[in-house]
């Protein structure tokens, strides 16, 4: 089942979180066809996998043959895809005036980095410097205090791509209910931000201190990870009483930490050292096969190299190879309610 059948989606070409929103909305069965320079010449950085079950049409979109071209396009299309600085789309004839002319009902979807206004709106930036400012990335850092970049996971992908394509549909059902289209404004910045609402909701309520001394920041025993023998690692989640205490009885650590309540943070560096101390006793495997099956919320730590070979993820097609290399299936995956 593919919901999308029947949309078009013009992209207005990019890198990072607005290939990746194309991604999406192809994957759900949207017609994509994505406006590149003549002659495609290679981006940046690799996007191969991004751009699977596209169309490519190539415009130069200085050139105003090609940009009647591209209106043409938008006349029967529902959703648009920009990734310019701001103004550039208007100067260049294809801003929202341009494309509401054409056609009214059209979702109009802006992706920049710090938004369409704002002091550093002109500005160049990329992923680590848009979820520095919103407060994210310094709430991600190493024992020594030093933020450590998600990759661009957060950035232009989880508060970027996944916010516009979010708006996108909103604004697609509004526009198929009242004919009305939009503009959706998606920037990393206010996207990252969102993302940081249960940390504001934890610091709101006292609950939240210094980075690296709280429960989903590395700070607790019981949510963090352990190197094993062979130099792997091992996640552990445990943080519902249950599932700690059946994460002490598998590391035979019940009677040894008894006394000690999971949540007194005095005691967490000494839990955490006893912890390490175990789980480096045996290899990823060995406690893969002690922990697999159990409530102890322990899973290994799976590499980019080694994903087509877990059995989850095997069993699920969660990644699939291909002709190009190894790449991650569509999600979410959306059926017939019956």
């Amino acid at each position: 089942m593919l919901p999308l059948t029947g949309i078009t989606v013009v992209h207005l070409g990019g890198i990072g979180p607005g290939p990746f929103a194309a991604m999406i909305l192809a994957d759900m069965g949207a017609r994509v066809i994505r406006v590149v320079r003549p002659g495609n010449p290679a981006d940046i950085v690799p996007h191969g996998v991004l751009y699977r079950g596209q169309e490519t049409l190539e415009a130069n979109l200085k050139d105003p043959d090609d940009v009647a071209r591209v209106l043409d396009l938008i006349t029967d299309a529902q959703l648009l895809i920009e990734g310019f600085r701001p103004s550039v789309a208007e100067r260049l004839g294809l801003g929202p005036s341009d494309a509401a002319s054409r056609n009214p009902a059209l979702v109009y979807g802006r992706m920049t980095g710090w938004g369409q206004d704002g002091p550093l709106a002109q500005t160049a930036g990329h992923d680590i410097n848009y979820i520095a400012i919103s407060g994210a990335l310094g709430a991600i850092a190493a024992p020594d205090g030093r933020p450590v970049p998600p990759l661009n996971f957060m950035g232009d992908f989880g508060g970027g791509s996944m916010y516009l394509v979010s708006g996108l549909l909103a604004a697609l059902v509004h526009a198929q209910t009242t004919g009305e289209g939009a503009v959706v404004d998606a920037n990393i910045v206010d996207g990252a931000a969102s993302l940081t609402a249960m940390l504001h909701a934890f610091r709101n309520a006292g609950q939240w201190g210094p980075t690296g001394t709280n429960v989903l920041d590395g700070g607790a025993p019981f949510y963090t990870v352990y190197k094993t023998s062979d130099g792997k690692w091992m996640s552990v989640g445990a943080i519902e009483p249950q599932f700690y205490a059946e994460l002490l009885r598998l590391l035979d650590l019940t009677n040894e930490l008894a006394g000690i309540d999971q949540n007194d943070q005095a005691e967490w560096p000494r839990v955490a050292q006893r912890f390490a101390e175990v789980f480096v006793t045996k290899t990823q495997a060995e406690w893969v096969k002690i922990f697999r099956g159990t409530d102890a919320c322990v899973a290994e730590v799976v590499s980019p190299d080694d994903v087509l070979d877990h059995p989850h993820l095997a069993a699920r097609g969660t990644y699939r190879p291909t002709s190009d290399g190894m790449e991650p299936a569509p999600a979410p995956r959306i059926s017939p309610l019956a």
